[in-house]
């Protein structure tokens, strides 16, 4: 999948990670962990479709498909689900934060940089 663990656009690391099967296992929302859990999850992968997420199926690295790695990767992803149902960002896992950048709360919000520079 194009970006690998950093946000494409951003360059920052995504915040829903977990170490899996040796590797990491990234998601980039819950909707997208649960189009991975149903994939992974399938006794049988059908070709073809109306599904416009297909495309990303193909694309998905051999070790997350083979079903050796099946439960490793169903249970990595259920981690993902579980951060993802944290709403904050400081509570967020310290892999989107590899830069020491950790938000802290300013009035309301969390933003992560300083002053703007005029």
């Amino acid at each position: 999948m194009p970006g690998g663990s950093e946000d494409p656009f951003f360059q920052r690391p995504l915040w829903l990670q977990t170490r899996c099967a040796g590797r990491i296992l990234w998601a980039y929302n819950e909707e997208h962990v649960d189009e991975l859990s149903a994939y992974v999850g399938a006794r049988l992968r059908e070709r073809g479709g109306a599904r416009p997420t297909m495309s990303m199926f193909a694309r998905l690295p051999a070790w997350m498909k083979v079903s050796e790695n099946r439960t490793e990767v169903l249970a990595g992803l259920e981690t993902l689900r579980a951060l993802a149902e944290r709403v904050a960002p400081a509570d967020r896992s310290d892999a989107a934060h590899g830069r020491g950048d950790r938000p802290r709360a300013h009035r309301s919000l969390y933003f992560r940089g300083g002053p703007y520079a005029s």
